[in-house]
């Protein structure tokens, strides 16, 4: 039996620093289903971005000389205040796009999740793994 591949093992990390936020909560108009249309839901965003440490390593102790959080709370909140949303798999895949844009991020993992969706249900959600083309 072999291991399935983990894109966190590719090489292209190795000189990498991880930067991420969990539980990004905001209320999203999302979703494809007529009670889901009639105003926003609780979802919960996670990410991270891989940063090479040469642009992530502090030489003075200065933001300017690492990646700004600001920046990717930014993002999500743009996004989310851009209007509706149908899919989980669009929102997780506009994100990692306008994330990717910035110079300094590699690469971008990016899910979502529902948690009020089904009652025996914790969350339903989706993720996307995304390197800079």
């Amino acid at each position: 039996m072999t291991m399935p591949h983990s894109p966190l093992l590719d090489p292209r990390l190795a000189d990498c620093r991880r930067i991420f936020l969990r539980e990004v909560v905001v209320d999203a108009n999302i979703g494809i289903h007529a009670f889901e249309k009639e105003g926003p839901q609780k979802l919960a965003i996670h990410i991270d971005l891989y940063v090479p440490l040469e642009l992530s390593t502090p030489r003075h102790d200065k933001i300017h000389e690492v990646l700004d959080y600001d920046f990717v709370r930014t993002t999500v909140r743009k996004r989310i205040e851009a209007g509706h949303i149908n899919l989980q798999e669009t929102l997780v895949d506009d994100l990692a796009r306008a994330l990717l844009a910035h110079p300094a991020v590699r690469a971008v993992r990016v899910s979502s999740e529902k948690p009020d969706v089904y009652e025996d249900v914790a969350a339903v959600g989706i993720e996307v793994f995304r390197f800079r083309e």
